[in-house]
């Protein structure tokens, strides 16, 4: 009976993880102009040249630059012409994230799993073949306009894939230690987020791994919530934030009313050194968000003993919390761009699977401060 129990667990459990993924393939933006943001990310994070699509490699209609930092890829992509969906993207949105791709062994499978269990289409399974090999794309929608694809590129070795060029540039800066996206975030509508998270555990059977309220996530004038969504291992992490009532406009109702509508909120990426990630990041004119010494008088009583020493911390604003497992350090940039909409967090895990619930209330009051400095909040 006993053995019984156990094959059928173990069933379950496979039966449970419909969708495995291995991970981010890479995220890409739409924005207004490719070539000066490829060169903006490369100077200011660290990121080389990779791959190039244009109208040089046969794609008439728009070109996307692939940049690459260790295992971290992001593609920035602008249409040609102003009747393009792209063009008409950005002039709505902004820059931002269209396209969260995630790496899988069969790209048709995935594509078939997940429209099945609801998910709508945005791309069917296709095939990109070259010399080098085949890559197998599909895809469906998420919030607002943003889409996951699905990438199978086992049986390509190729630059990037089908359709791209590799690129070599005269101008090749240092990297500053950026790793792999840690997790994405994503801002929705009022009463938007459990919808949401009922799509990520139906659709892509995530589990929701940890919950924040409007008691957990607020300051004297605004608040939000939150809900953490995990794959299966654990390699893709999708937060989704909604507004919650406040004395004030929350930084999500300011995100939602200069993006338009729902989308990415912040990309989170990893680093195994975080001090000598920011202070490169500073000296390349990455601005983060200023948090008050008075944070730092208290907070080794709240995480305990760390690695680190705490003036570097202190001087960057580097934030610092703890869970059952270890601690982590994550500091936020401000917006990279006019808009007060994306923006990318830094993080160092040091055990800690958590997403920094201890600093949230710092956090957010930096971001009202900043708020307030447009006349937003």
């Amino acid at each position: 009976m006993e053995n019984t129990e156990i094959i059928d667990e173990k069933n379950i459990a496979l039966q449970a993880d419909f969708l495995p993924l291995m991970g981010t393939d890479y995220v890409e933006f739409y924005v207004g102009n490719a070539k000066q943001s490829a060169h903006f990310y490369k100077a200011a994070f660290g990121f080389q040249s990779l791959a190039y699509a244009g109208p040089e490699t046969g794609l008439m209609d728009r070109v996307s630059y692939v940049i690459r930092q260790n295992k971290l890829t992001f593609v920035l992509t602008t249409a040609l012409r102003q009747d393009h969906e792209i063009a008409a993207h950005i002039n709505k949105h902004g820059d931002g994230v269209k396209v969260l791709a995630l790496m899988v062994e069969d790209a048709t499978d995935a594509w078939e799993q997940t429209t099945k269990r609801g998910g709508k289409s945005y791309m069917e399974p296709k095939k990109l073949t070259d010399e080098n090999g085949v890559v197998v794309m599909s895809g469906i929608h998420t919030y607002g306009e943003t889409v996951h694809l699905f990438i199978e590129r086992k049986n390509y070795n190729g630059v990037f894939m089908p359709g791209f060029k590799k690129t070599e540039s005269a101008y090749n800066p240092t990297s500053t230690g950026l790793l792999y996206v840690d997790h994405c975030v994503g801002n929705v509508g009022w009463n938007q987020m459990n919808p949401w998270v009922k799509f990520y555990e139906e659709v892509m059977g995530f589990k929701n791994i940890l919950s924040f309220d409007d008691n957990d996530i607020s300051t004297e004038y605004s608040a939000l919530m939150s809900k953490v969504m995990s794959n299966g291992n654990g390699f893709v992490k999708f937060p989704i934030n909604e507004p919650a009532e406040g004395k004030k406009k929350s930084q999500v109702e300011e995100y939602l009313d200069f993006y338009n509508g729902e989308g990415v909120q912040h990309v989170a990426i990893a680093t195994a050194d975080i001090v000598t990630t920011v202070k490169d990041l500073q000296s390349r004119g990455i601005e983060f968000l200023k948090i008050p010494m008075s944070y730092y008088s208290d907070v080794l009583d709240r995480v305990g003993k760390i690695d680190e020493d705490l003036l570097p911390l202190s001087e960057l604003g580097i934030l610092i919390d703890k869970d059952e497992e270890g601690y982590l350090l994550q500091i936020f940039s401000k917006p990279i761009q006019d808009r007060p909409t994306i923006f990318f967090e830094i993080i160092q895990r040091k055990g800690a699977k958590s997403f920094g619930k201890g600093n949230f209330k710092a956090l957010f009051e930096a971001l009202e401060r900043e708020q307030d400095a447009r006349g937003n909040l």
